[in-house]
């Protein structure tokens, strides 16, 4: 059990019969890596589906709709939160889950951070 409780308080605290001690909010905080906050008076959704809150340091903003050219607008909150605007040049990555987009100079100095360690390990 990860904070104590019955199936049957935690099935009231999803219905919205009943709510956690303040305790029991921390331990879930501290277990899910969030705030207590966000736990509290977290209430995205993504479509019509309301989701958890992300751990602290991740960020979700919602989704986009891509253009006929493939084009989409990157939310004001995250432009702001990574420093973006116009011009600003993106590294586009993914994987077999999905896309990520990282700014070009973070991506580049990781970059050179990386060959750097290799040249030292190579030189040992």
């Amino acid at each position: 059990m990860i904070v104590g409780v019955t199936r049957q308080s935690y099935a009231k605290w999803e219905q919205g019969d009943s709510v956690p001690d303040i305790e029991k909010c921390d331990k879930l905080a501290k277990f899910y890596g969030i705030k207590i906050d966000a736990l509290m008076h977290y209430d995205e959704k993504v479509g019509n589906t309301k989701v958890t809150p992300p751990p602290e340091g991740k960020f979700l903003w919602g989704t986009v709709k891509m253009g006929s050219r493939g084009q989409i607008v990157i939310p004001k909150e995250a432009r702001e939160n990574y420093g973006l605007s116009e011009g600003s040049r993106l590294v586009v990555l993914g994987d077999l889950e999905g896309i990520a987009l990282i700014p070009a100079e973070r991506f580049e100095q990781q970059l050179r951070n990386a060959m750097e360690q290799s040249r030292k390990i190579v030189e040992e």
